[in-house]
């Protein structure tokens, strides 16, 4: 029996297949080690660079008095979130919604600013249209600090200083220049025999931008809302700038509340709530990421 086997896997070991087999096998193990390496280099930096926030994780579990001594026997406790939640005279709570409100007023503020725009600059034509876009990319290039100033002496005249409006009204105006550069790359790559057919059905130009032109750019329009969000929900300069009352304070703002230039800083309570604050972002990301990728991918090819 064992000398049957033997004469039957002779062939193939000696055969044509059995060198095809060796070469294939060879150039498999030749791309494991040439890319196992830097796998593990990218999960190393992965590591280095998700260590924070596991860190600030594990820390708010602890007592307040543990959090920087490593030598100390600590305790699971949740006493830094049951205190972080309700030590300040508003709650954390209050802050959250806050920064909910100003997050999607300021999406819907760009959905609608950006994207008109960028149809107008995209699909239609009229007089000066390269020099005025050319005039909106170059905003991008103008720092922030630079028109903070005049910015705030018109919201202060007009009495709308510590109200939420100086941090929303502008997204209304299509300032956000990355949006509108992006969407317009998007709207360029569409076939121009869509506005054709458009025109023929009798739509003129904003029925062919809602019912055309709008549906087939939600991949860009994902892109913007997420990192409209993100943006907002982690902005602490204008908030400061404008915000005197600590009832509309946002999220940033009241993490800030939790430090103390004394040296009695909460930092228990401020690692808890700081973890709490991640969680809307954590979310968006999860649900969508697809969108996200999708966006970035094919505005990126078109």
């Amino acid at each position: 029996m064992r000398a049957e086997l033997e004469a039957t896997a002779a062939p193939l070991r000696t055969g044509p297949d059995h060198g095809r087999r060796r070469s294939v096998l060879y150039q498999a193990g030749a791309w494991m080690a040439s890319s196992g390496w830097k796998h593990l280099l990218l999960i190393a930096f992965g590591l280095i660079m998700i260590y924070p926030l596991v860190w600030m994780l594990t820390r708010s579990f602890v007592s307040n008095a543990d959090i920087f001594n490593p030598d100390a026997a600590s305790t699971f406790t949740l006493e830094n979130y049951i205190t972080g939640w309700s030590s300040l005279r508003v709650t954390f709570g209050r802050f959250m919604l806050n920064s909910m409100f100003v997050a999607l007023a300021c999406i819907a503020g760009n959905l609608i600013s950006c994207t008109l725009a960028a149809y107008a600059f995209a699909r239609l034509q009229f007089k000066l249209r390269g020099p005025l876009f050319g005039l909106m990319m170059s905003t991008i290039m103008l720092p922030f600090h630079v028109t903070i100033v005049p910015q705030y002496i018109i919201f202060h005249q007009l009495g709308l200083v510590d109200t939420y409006v100086p941090l929303i009204l502008p997204k209304f105006l299509a300032v956000e220049a990355f949006f509108v550069f992006l969407m317009v790359q998007f709207m360029r790559g569409l076939p121009t025999t869509l506005d054709d057919a458009a025109a023929i059905d009798g739509c003129g130009p904003f029925r062919t931008f809602w019912s055309v032109i709008l549906p087939l750019c939600m991949p860009a329009i994902g892109v913007t809302a997420v990192f409209t969000f993100i943006w907002t929900w982690n902005d602490f300069f204008t908030p400061l700038l404008y915000l005197n009352s600590p009832d509309m304070y946002t999220v940033p703002m009241g993490l800030s509340a939790f430090q103390d230039s004394t040296g009695l800083s909460n930092y228990g309570a401020l690692f808890a709530m700081s973890v709490l604050s991640l969680v809307p972002v954590f979310f968006v990301f999860l649900f969508a990421q697809k969108t996200l990728v999708q966006g970035i991918a094919t505005t990126g090819l078109k």
